[in-house]
This record gives structure tokens, sequence and C-alpha cells, in this order.
């Protein structure tokens, strides 16, 4: 039996790695298991960009199909931000923590009401020739709440609430998150467009 196809997920974040569940008949590796990945600079001005620019980039170089990944939280009262800029907020090298609070410092009395937002995820499958296959978009929609609540997830996960929930995903864990998060809702665009290349041996 020939080994399984190779899927790169083009994140060295074993958090969004966990999020991206691929189907059966794919071997699912992250850059951490390539020591000579390359770093690649978000340099888009959309996570679309991003996301194209990580999987072409880290195909190029690895010569391997790459599922390239962008998301972050998109808040209404404050015009999209932090938008791509979601895991720098508070500065490059930012911790969740540090992120978090910068968004409640933004955000200050603003009321509960006008506190909408949005997580948003974009793929983008590259073939090892560097031809782009496939993108996906997913959005889950919620609020940003005034305090941390939970403990579960990364992120922004404490502070964003899903509104019919009544609760954050720090707070519903990681298995209601697998379900209802943007990444969950973009995954399930995707695998479909997965099954084409890797049902008619076109993945090499």
């Amino acid at each position: 039996m020939p080994p399984p196809a190779v899927l790169v997920l083009g994140t060295h974040n074993r958090n969004k790695a966990g999020e991206l569940v691929a189907p059966v008949g794919l071997a699912i590796k992250t850059l951490a298991d390539f020591p000579q990945a390359k770093d690649v600079e978000e340099t888009g001005d959309s996570f679309a960009a991003n996301a194209a620019l990580k999987a072409v980039a880290q195909a190029r170089h690895l010569r391997a199909w790459v599922l390239g990944e962008d998301s972050g939280v998109v808040v209404d009262a404050l015009g999209g931000a932090p938008g791509v800029y979601s895991a720098r907020f508070a500065g490059p090298g930012a911790t969740d923590a540090q992120n978090n609070e910068r968004l409640l410092a933004e955000l200050g009395d603003t009321p509960l009401e006008r506190r909408g937002a949005h997580y948003e995820c974009h793929l983008c499958l590259a073939d090892s020739e560097c031809t782009i296959r496939a993108e996906c978009e997913g959005r889950c929609y919620g609020r940003i709440r005034f305090e941390p609540a939970g403990s579960a997830g990364f992120g922004y996960d404490p502070l964003f609430e899903v509104v019919e929930y009544h609760r954050t995903f720090g707070e519903l864990g990681d298995r209601v998150k697998l379900v209802l998060s943007h990444r969950a809702r973009a995954v399930e665009k995707l695998i479909p467009r997965l099954m084409e290349p890797l049902d008619s041996g076109q993945w090499v």
C-alpha cells in the first residue's frame, strides 16, 4: 500500500493545527516538521492575501501541497480592527493576554450592543507546483465581552461571546469550538475541494 499523501499545514501554531481537520487519506504535517521551512512575512492587506502568500511561498520552498491559513477577529466598533493584525495587536511578539488587554482598552466603555464582532478564517491550498487549487472562507459571529471568561481556546477566545450560547469560546471549550468556529466552517468548505485531487491521483 502506498504511503498517504502529505498535506503541510502552513503554520507552527499547534492550536490552529488542532482545528484544521483533514479527511482520511492524508498525512497531516505542520511547519514544525520541516526545519527548512521559511518564515513568510504577512504583508497582505487581507486574510485571503496572507493565506495565499503563506501557501504559495511554502509550497515553492518545500515542493509540497501546503494549506495556508490566516485568521483573526474583526470588531465593528473599531472599523474592522484588529483584523490582519490580530496576532500582534499589542505589538510584535505580543501574548494573547496582551492582545486581549489592548482590545478591551480600545473598546473602553463601548456598550454591549455596539461590541459586535466576528472571527474570520481564510484557507488557501497550493499544490507542489505552487498553483492555488482552492480558497475557502469561514466566519463566526458574536461580540466582545467586557472582561475575559473561561480558559479554553487561545487568542481572543475568552473575550469572544457566541451570543446564541451566552458563553465565550473560552467557556464553551474545544469540542464546541470545533463545530462552531470560523476555522471549522472554512475547513468544512475545503474538504470536498481537497478530495478532488486526492481521489483523481493528482496529489503528487
